[in-house]
């Protein structure tokens, strides 16, 4: 049963380790415990900003952490259910899309249960965006590959499963 759509599993879990292992890194090898601490790595393009951030992804939804943090766990329980589910067969775009959604929605529900906040780091001040972190990107990632699925066709899918 775990297998079945073995490469939601696999985009979810690494997802969910690079994620959390990047917020290690920053947070306690890296960062003073200091708010708002920057250090540029190409100055006035991009910085690592250590940054708690109480609403959803890049920074929408301020001050919205305690429901957050349930939606977090609902999509994450959801997301789960759909892979394990007989009824589904998802394709590998959708597997793929879907696992990283699941990785950045755990990934900052256990800043929002832990931290209380979701732990921030990646600012490009050349576009002048919201600081964010990996689990935010690995949503769009994966909403990105979602769209990637949609545009394919069924049968091109099962063409390249039998390959």
């Amino acid at each position: 049963m775990f297998f079945k759509n073995r490469f939601f599993w696999i985009a979810a879990v690494v997802g969910l380790i690079l994620d959390r292992l990047t917020k290690i890194l920053f947070v306690i090898y890296i960062f003073p415990p200091i708010l708002h601490y920057s250090i540029p790595v190409l100055p006035g393009v991009f910085h690592f900003t250590y940054e708690l951030n109480p609403g959803a992804a890049f920074s929408i939804f301020p001050g919205g952490s305690v429901w957050l943090r349930w939606l977090s766990l609902g999509v994450s329980l959801g997301l789960m259910a759909l892979a394990w589910s007989k009824k589904f067969t998802l394709n590998r775009w959708e597997q793929v899309g879907y696992g990283f959604i699941l990785s950045g929605a755990l990934g900052n529900g256990i800043d929002r249960f832990l931290v209380g906040e979701v732990i921030d780091f990646l600012d490009f001040r050349l576009i002048r965006f919201p600081v964010f972190n990996v689990a935010d990107t690995f949503i769009n990632v994966g909403i990105v590959c979602l769209l990637i699925a949609s545009f394919r066709s069924p049968a091109s899918e099962h063409e390249t499963a039998r390959k």
